[in-house]
């Protein structure tokens, strides 16, 4: 007994409904036909039809799956720094990564994605760091210390590229300002592979401690009380940020990356007020705006994806702000008329109570 193997059996197919159908001139519909359907299940093609490459379906699903990913764990993640009041520490620590990368390569001279990232988890961290020791050894207020450790970060990160573009002009792979905007369109296995073991590890974080984290996000100082490690949890809070920030380099890069990590979980703050309700709408919106943003960028030329994913994941804040039950501000409108024709009323009646005792 002879088995074929998939491909095979299905080139054998492929070939005889093409003969069967060149006696009623069907050849052209056929071929239309089976050229769609092999780019939809991403099978091998036929030799004979040459159709169009299957490497585009490849890539846009390596990057759907990376985007999707990245926007899962940082909706997941970003609840938590958004009840802290951090939101900005992702953007803070995104920026701190810069001249990690920058300084990797000098070090090194490697373009390994590798080596630079991991050049930028260690100036990530070292930037959370110090925005955890400011908040403890100064009296400098939240947003100064996020606009210090901004600023100085970026500064520096920007001057390294420079000085790279200038001493390695002729260097291949040298320009590391793909990573200041995102290369979403160029993902690797390689890419994907790392969001991926980024969300598994810190959605594994999360589900571990995530009583601890809950208590630390509402209640800091009952935390400590307790007998928890505030300051402890509020470094494993920042690392989980650098972790997903460094994962969302190569997809968005160092600029979109916090919105990433910001807008999801404000926009799940208008629809509930538990966590694990916002925890779950969060990480939705972020799959759904890297799914979309994904989806357009493959199909409008010359459109970058990372934007993209940005944009869509903002028309969601916007939707939700405007239509969420309680929060909304169409909700909140129709409620503020009905109050105030309510006040109205009580007035009108108290007024005509009142003309009635005047006149009897």
């Amino acid at each position: 007994m002879q088995i074929y193997s998939a491909g095979s059996s299905f080139e054998w197919f492929v070939a005889h409904l093409t003969q069967s159908c060149a006696a009623d001139g069907l050849v052209s519909y056929c071929r239309d036909v089976i050229t769609e359907l092999t780019m939809l299940l991403g099978l091998n093609h036929p030799s004979n039809f040459n159709p169009y490459p299957v490497t585009l379906l490849t890539q846009t699903t390596l990057v759907l799956i990376g985007t999707v990913l990245l926007g899962i764990t940082a909706g997941l993640v970003g609840t938590f720094a958004y009840l802290r009041r951090r939101a900005l520490a992702g953007d803070v620590i995104a920026h701190a990564a810069l001249p990690g990368l920058c300084m990797a390569f000098l070090l090194t001279q490697s373009r390994s994605i590798g080596v630079l990232l991991t050049g930028a988890l260690i100036t990530g961290v070292a930037g959370a760091f110090m925005m955890s020791l400011l908040r403890r050894v100064t009296r400098l207020r939240e947003d100064a210390i996020l606009g210090t450790v901004l600023s100085i970060a970026y500064g520096l990160g920007i001057a390294l590229t420079r000085t790279i573009q200038n001493n390695y002009r002729n260097e291949r792979g040298a320009d590391l300002e793909s990573f200041i905007i995102g290369r979403a369109a160029t993902m690797l296995r390689s890419d994907v592979l790392q969001i991926a073991v980024a969300a598994i590890a810190c959605g594994i974080v999360v589900l571990v401690v995530y009583k601890e984290l809950k208590l630390l996000s509402f209640d800091e100082s009952f935390c400590r009380v307790q007998g928890w490690p505030a300051t402890g949890l509020d470094l494993l809070l920042m690392f989980l940020t650098a972790v997903t920030v460094i994962a969302g380099l190569p997809a968005v890069g160092v600029i979109l990356t916090a919105a990433l990590l910001i807008i999801p979980p404000a926009a799940a703050r208008f629809w509930t007020d538990r966590l694990s309700l916002m925890m779950t709408i969060s990480a939705g919106i972020g799959g759904v705006s890297g799914a979309t943003g994904t989806l357009l960028s493959a199909r409008m030329d010359q459109m970058p994806t990372g934007p993209l994913v940005v944009l869509t994941a903002s028309a969601l804040f916007v939707v939700s702000w405007m239509l969420a039950p309680n929060r909304g501000w169409l909700w909140n409108r129709d409620r503020s008329e009905k109050e105030l024709a309510a006040a109205a009323a009580e007035i009108l009646r108290s007024e005509t109570s009142s003309r009635a005792e005047v006149k009897s």
